[in-house]
This record gives structure tokens, C-alpha cells and sequence, in this order.
């Protein structure tokens, strides 16, 4: 095994010690990884992105990370410290309090490398828009290792819902990996596109996710608006929580973008106690492709599609979603659903709520009658069309 996997690997072991509830002890680890299946082996080595040779250290420009100190004004200056042709900022283990409000801005052809101990603390604000890091309209860019600490618990305000803890906007050839990211206000993570003076939108192109956890953020683990050719691997999205959607991954372009978010694939991820939906597929979204994942225990459906257009879902264990694991919604169209297996879904039906099953009319489903068959699994609305379910497997 390549050093590099080993780092890796270890990063999600120490992250899923942190995601499984304290009951369970070292001893319930083993069977919650065996059980879930997805994330128990790295499947995909991200790429890496073209920079300088130079390493400059935070410490070295004032970065205090103990904890207190507000450590932005040095992080930034160590950025823009890097030469043209880029390097690498290196964080040392330590606490270090950043700014959401001013956020570090990364610049292209740099890599932000945490030490495994370092963590980045948001300062408490009350403004509805803040992020710890920010990568916006840059190229070439890695951002690896440690912690993201969002202000959800220590924030100011009531309003707003996107502090995040990563935002990436309009970037190209970006790669997020072996970070673990929780507590934010709004996302662990948003990439989409850059709104121009012009009004046109510049989209991201090229964005990875390897090896990432985002737990118990307030809006949802992470949100992909306008972007092209977007690869997600080998991470965990759990318990959004606060504020709608609240999902594992949202993929849905912004109200007032009118162009498309386009060939996004999401593989060998946990996806799981969401209080929304698992994975949401929103309208003028093309081209995506979710596979190998365990999608379970979420408090909507497992998998819903909304207009979406042209997707593939296979090889999925969909399990216990308080809806049905898999919804094809309003004008969705032309999606394959094959090779999945489906257990114990639609469990509204064994809670408090025992009236009003199904929400619309759906195929399969009326108002106010027990799903039978395979609903509990698999729906479709009747405006989703050329929709092809095969080979799949079924289990109360």
C-alpha cells in the first residue's frame, strides 16, 4: 500500500471514530463499517494539481493556532506571500481561529495543506454569508488534511444559511481531499459557479472530493450548484441538520442561474441520518451518476430526482429512509436504476405518522393507503418519463 492510500485510509478510520455514536464503543466499529460496506476501502487517488515547488508555514507569518488568537490576517498573508508560479501553505498542528466573514481567499496554483492535527475554527459572527476558505474564480488548487470547525453552535445571529466551511466558485481543476468538516452554519461544502457584473455565471470545472467527511452542518454536507465535471469519492455525508434542505448532497443550480450543472459522479460515499434527503437531484442538472454508495437512515427519501434529465443510479444499498429509498419526481427523465439493493425503506410507515402515506400521486401509491409491492423502494411520479428500473433487489 502507497504511503499516500495509508494516510488516507487512517484519516477515515479516525473519521468514522468520530461520526459512530459513543455506545457503540471500539467494538460496534468493525460491524458499522462492515455493514455500510461503502467507505471501508479507498477506491479513487485524486488528482494532483499543477504548483510550485515553494512551502511557506502559517507560523511564519504570524499564525499563532492557539486557539484564541484570530489567525486570518496571517493565513492570508502567507497566500499571497507565494510566488507566481504557486507552492504550498503548510498549517502545523494547533487551533487556529479564522474570520468567515473575511475568509481565506486561496489564489491558483497553491495547495492549502493541513497538518492531520491542525484545525480551523470559524470566530463566531452573526452575518447570513461567511466561509472559512474560499477558492473563487482561481485554478489549480488542493486543499488537504485536518479540520474545519464551523460557528453553528457559537453563532451570533438567527438569519442566513450559508456559512460554509469550503466555498468554491467558478474555479477550475480544485481538489478537496482528507479534511473532515462539521458544525457549519450553513454547508461543509458549496461548489458552483461565479455571478459576473455582466450577469453571465462563470461554473466550476473540474472539482474533486476525495476522502472528505462533512457531519452535522446546519443546511446540508454538500451543496453542488452550476459546475461541470464534478467527481465525488470515498467520503461521508451525515446528519444535516437546521435549516432546509438539509441533505447529504444537494446537486441543484441556483434559482437565478440559468445554466446547468452537468456530468457529476458520487461513488463508494455514506450518505446517511440526514434529516432531509439523502441525495437530491434538482432540476437543470444533466449527467449524473451515483454508484457503490450506502444511502440509509435519511429523514426523506434516499435518492429523490426533480427534473433532472439523464442520470444513472447503480450498485447502491439503499437502506431504512423514512421515505422510499428511490424517488423519480416531476419531470424527471431518462434515468437507469439498476443493480441496487433495497431494504426496510419507507419506515414512516412503522413511526408516529400512520395517515397520509404518500405525498402525491404517485405510481404504486394513493393517499392514505399502505404502499405494497416494491414502493417502499422505488417510486415515480407520472410526468417522469423513459425511466428503466432493472435487476435490482428488494427487502422489508
Amino acid at each position: 500500500m502507497a504511503p499516500a492510500t495509508a494516510e488516507r485510509r487512517e484519516f477515515l478510520r479516525k473519521s468514522l471514530l468520530l461520526s459512530i455514536p459513543p455506545v457503540l464503543g471500539f467494538a460496534g466499529i468493525g460491524k458499522v463499517m462492515a455493514a455500510t460496506g461503502a467507505t471501508t476501502a479507498l477506491t479513487y487517488t485524486p488528482p494532483k494539481r499543477a504548483r510550485g515547488t515553494t512551502t511557506l508555514n502559517v507560523k511564519n507569518y504570524g499564525a499563532r493556532g492557539d486557539g484564541s488568537s484570530d489567525d486570518t490576517t496571517a493565513f492570508q498573508k502567507a497566500v499571497n506571500a507565494l510566488p507566481s508560479t504557486g507552492g504550498t501553505v503548510y498549517v502545523p498542528a494547533g487551533k487556529y481561529v479564522i474570520d468567515p466573514t473575511r475568509n481565506v481567499r486561496l489564489r491558483s496554483k497553491m495547495h492549502l495543506k493541513l497538518d492531520p492535527a491542525a484545525e480551523l475554527w470559524a470566530k463566531s459572527n452573526s452575518a447570513e454569508r461567511a466561509y472559512v476558505l474560499m477558492a473563487m474564480q482561481v485554478s489549480d488548487v488542493e486543499i488537504s488534511g485536518g479540520k474545519i470547525r464551523g460557528d453553528r453552535y457559537r453563532h451570533l445571529g438567527s438569519a442566513g444559511e450559508w456559512g460554509h466551511g469550503i466555498m468554491v466558485r467558478g474555479s477550475t481543476r480544485v481538489t478537496v481531499r482528507d479534511i473532515y468538516i462539521a458544525d457549519c452554519w450553513g454547508d461543509g461544502m458549496s461548489i458552483g459557479g461565479a455571478a459576473q457584473a455582466s450577469g453571465a455565471v462563470v461554473p466550476c470545472n473540474d472539482v474533486v472530493v476525495s476522502n472528505v467527511v462533512c457531519t452535522n452542518n446546519r443546511r446540508q454536507g454538500l451543496t453542488i450548484g452550476c459546475s461541470r465535471n464534478v467527481k465525488v469519492y470515498d467520503s461521508e455525508f451525515s446528519n444535516s441538520n437546521g435549516i432546509a434542505p438539509q441533505c447529504g448532497i444537494d446537486i441543484e443550480p441556483d434559482v437565478n442561474d440559468s445554466r446547468t450543472t452537468d456530468t457529476v459522479h458520487i461513488e463508494n460515499c455514506l450518505i446517511r441520518k440526514n434529516k432531509g434527503n439523502g441525495i437530491l437531484v434538482y432540476k437543470r442538472v444533466t449527467g449524473v451518476t451515483i454508484k457503490n454508495n450506502t444511502v440509509e437512515y435519511n429523514g426523506g427519501y434516499g435518492i429523490l430526482t426533480v427534473g433532472a434529465n439523464g442520470g444513472y443510479i447503480a450498485l447502491n444499498r439503499m437502506n431504512r429512509n423514512y421515505l422510499c429509498g428511490l424517488m423519480f419526481s416531476s419531470t424527471s427523465n431518462d434515468y437507469q436504476a439498476s443493480s441496487n439493493v433495497f431494504r426496510n425503506n419507507y419506515t414512516k410507515i412503522f413511526g408516529s405518522h400512520t395517515t397520509n402515506y404518500a405525498l402525491v400521486s404517485m405510481t404504486g401509491i394513493k393517499k392514505g393507503i399502505l404502499p405494497t409491492g416494491n414502493d417502499p423502494h422505488v417510486q415515480k411520479a407520472s410526468t417522469a418519463t423513459n425511466i428503466r428500473v432493472t435487476t435490482n433487489q428488494y427487502a422489508k
